[in-house]
């Protein structure tokens, strides 16, 4: 289906300002220091339950290849007391009333950098307590148009630019440059031209990476190239009846193909082979389903919208041979998986993956109930799946005002973000053990008071853990209309008082 061209992405009239944004105002977190400490005066058996997540018995598995995707385990930090690492804003913005704020897709960490992209560029921003230094900038040919939350071993990823209007051709708009980035030093290590993708906007294009391999689709095409040299793996042919839609990569490669015309479109998941592009499996999505995203690529699970375009149903299937396994019914108003909900469900930057609401472990599928109206009640809670059968294992409540974020996974752990409204107790990074219902904590914290609804909203900010710290970075930015030569708050990274 085409989505046309659309005018540029800064001009998007469609995605005014929420006017929730506000002017700069930075934080001392004195005061929180001191909510941490009374936390863990009043818990001596949450100061003793910290230690090493990491099982001395436990084999150690061989160290993955530096073209492999990351998946970090996290270590409890030697004090959950949490301080500022990364305290980053931006200039010579939009105003609120602007129609178009800047956007800023794409939030990546390494052990050194916090990398963002920020409208046609990328800046490396170093993790360094009291310090907002800019380690490097890569400059784009153009905007911004695909990011994928993957980040290879070895600290590399990819995006897909929408370059300024070639001299002599018809292609404004369109987005066919894949930039390969290294984000320890911010080079550019090589870049592609997508063949046939002048249907590709920054509403359809989905970009996502697995081992050795990044791959691109926009609806009405399809591209991989091998990570190490940019050279052409393969690409779908176009006027197929049935085309790439897009992909989910990590531990696998899956792609969402759609069969026919609208409005009756119907769909099938493949896993396919990343070098050669040929299937292993397919699985055939029910007719009547009008939307598929797909969280997790291994092991697959796919979230579809079965008569609406809201997702009813989640599916786990079996990675061996796209057999399914089960159903997990989103309940209409019990669960809130929030895919598609970034940026008002325009499809900008590449969505297929982003289930804001969804994270797949090994064994569990983890989803966030929607938020509850009774304010002496848990304002909502994660329920954990059985992957294969689809029953309830495991219930983590929010508490009243403090709403639960799930993140990702840690080992078997799965990390949450828990926000708190309270100047006397913080806000946290926890992780879950649903076996046991153990709930470990990593960093205790406060966010600025006027920012917090935003950057702690996972369908309007990205929140990223790795190596022990938490960052939290706007998708949009704009400055304050009575204060327009403000900078505005655009990252914020919270590490451990006792990281050396």
């Amino acid at each position: 289906m085409s989505f046309g061209p659309p005018p540029s992405i800064y001009t998007q009239s469609t995605l005014a300002a929420d006017g929730e944004r506000r002017k700069r105002r930075r934080r001392l977190f004195g005061a929180v220091a001191a909510a941490v400490a009374v936390v863990l005066a009043a818990g001596g058996a949450l100061v003793m339950s910290l230690g090493d997540d990491t099982s001395s018995a436990a084999p150690q598995a061989a160290a993955p290849a530096p073209d492999a995707i990351r998946q970090t385990t996290e270590r409890t930090p030697a004090s959950p007391e949490g301080r500022v690492v990364v305290d980053h804003y931006e200039e010579d913005l939009p105003k609120e009333s602007d129609p178009s704020p800047r956007y800023a897709p794409g939030t990546w960490a390494t052990g050194k950098v916090l990398a963002k992209g920020i409208g046609t560029r990328i800046v490396g921003v170093k993790i360094e307590t009291g310090v907002d230094d800019t380690a490097w900038t890569l400059q784009l040919d153009g905007h911004l148009c695909a990011t994928s939350g993957h980040v290879t071993v070895d600290g590399r990823t990819a995006v897909v630019v929408q370059p300024s209007k070639r001299k002599g051709t018809k292609d404004a708009g369109i987005c066919d440059e894949v930039v390969f980035v290294d984000l320890n030093n911010g080079k550019k290590l090589w870049t592609a031209h997508m063949p046939s993708a002048r249907e590709a906007y920054v509403t359809n294009t989905n970009l996502t990476l697995t081992k050795g391999v990044v791959a691109v689709a926009w609806g009405h095409g399809s591209v991989a190239y091998d990570m190490k040299s940019g050279e052409r793996l393969w690409n779908s042919t176009t006027g197929a009846r049935c085309v790439d839609k897009g992909f989910a990569g990590g531990g696998a490669l899956l792609a969402l193909e759609g069969c026919g015309a609208a409005p009756d479109t119907t769909y099938r998941v493949q896993r396919l082979d990343p070098r050669t592009g040929n299937p292993r499996w397919t699985y055939k999505v029910a007719a009547g389903v009008q939307d598929v995203y797909l969280p997790s690529a291994d092991p697959p699970v796919l979230a579809v919208a079965a008569g609406d375009t809201l997702v009813t149903d989640l599916i786990t299937l079996d990675g061996d041979d796209g057999g399914k396994l089960a159903t997990i019914p989103m309940g209409g108003d019990a669960y809130d998986p929030r895919c598609g909900d970034r940026y008002f469900s325009a499809g900008f930057f590449g969505d297929l993956e982003n289930c804001d609401g969804v994270v797949v472990g090994p064994d569990q599928v983890y989803v966030t109930s929607k938020d509850q109206a009774e304010i002496d009640q848990p304002e909502n809670w994660i329920v954990a799946f059985d992957r294969t059968t689809g029953k309830t294992v495991g219930k983590l409540d929010g508490r009243p005002l403090e709403p639960v974020v799930p993140l990702r996974m840690s080992g078997d752990r799965l990390l949450v973000f828990r926000s708190s409204l309270s100047d006397i107790e913080p806000s946290a990074v926890e992780a879950w053990d649903p076996r046991t219902g153990k709930r470990t904590p990593y960093l205790l914290f406060g966010l600025p008071s006027d920012e917090e609804g935003e950057l702690g909203d996972p369908t309007q900010s990205d929140i990223v853990v790795e190596q022990g710290r938490v960052f939290f970075a706007k998708r949009e930015l704009a400055a304050d209309d009575k204060h327009p030569k403000a900078a505005v708050l655009s990252v914020l990274g919270i590490g451990s008082t006792g990281e050396r």
